[in-house]
C-alpha cells in the first residue's frame, strides 16, 4: 500500500489525506463533495494561497497572472490543457496579481505571466513569460523528473 498523500480541496480548501494507491480513482472531497481533480486550475486568494502550497504533498504550479495581461490571457487555454493532462501527478492553480497582490509581492513577481513550482511549500522551480502548451509541459515533465526537494 502506498503511503497517505494530503490534498487541499480546490472547492472548500478543506487539508484531504487520500491512500497513495487511490489518487488516480477520481477522488471526492468527504466534506463538499467535489472533485478533487477537477482538470483545472484553483484559483486563489492571497487567505487561501499558503494552505494550498504547503499542505498540498503534491507540487503545486501557480500561474501568476492578470486579466489585463495579452500574453497571460493567451496561455490559459495551455494552462487548462496541461491541467487536464498532468493532474493528479501536479496540482494546479492560478493567483490573480491584480486582486491578490501580497503573494506575488513576497515571491518577488516583477512580469507576468510567471509560473512556479512549489513542492513542501518551497520553490522548486520558475518560469517567466507565455508558454505554449508543448513547452509547458515539456517544463513540468522536467520538473517532475527532479525528484523531491530535500528540506
Amino acid at each position: 500500500m502506498a503511503p497517505s498523500v494530503h490534498v487541499v480541496c480546490g472547492q472548500c480548501d478543506s487539508v484531504i489525506r487520500l491512500p497513495g494507491d487511490r489518487i488516480q480513482d477520481s477522488p471526492r472531497c468527504p466534506k463538499c463533495q467535489a472533485a478533487l481533480f477537477a482538470g483545472k486550475p484553483v484559483a486563489l486568494t492571497a487567505a487561501i494561497f499558503a494552505q494550498h502550497i504547503t499542505r498540498n504533498d503534491l507540487p503545486v504550479v501557480v500561474d501568476f497572472w492578470a486579466p489585463w495581461c495579452g500574453p497571460c490571457v493567451g496561455m490559459a487555454p495551455h494552462f487548462e490543457e496541461a491541467a487536464k493532462r498532468l493532474e493528479p501527478r501536479l496540482r494546479f492553480a492560478k493567483l490573480n496579481t491584480q486582486d491578490e497582490p501580497p503573494p506575488a509581492e513576497k515571491y518577488g513577481i516583477r512580469s507576468i505571466p510567471t509560473l512556479i513550482v512549489f513542492r513542501g511549500g518551497k520553490e522548486i522551480a520558475r518560469q517567466s513569460g507565455s508558454l505554449s502548451l508543448g513547452q509547458l509541459t515539456a517544463w513540468l515533465e522536467g520538473v517532475l523528473r527532479q525528484g523531491p526537494v530535500a528540506a
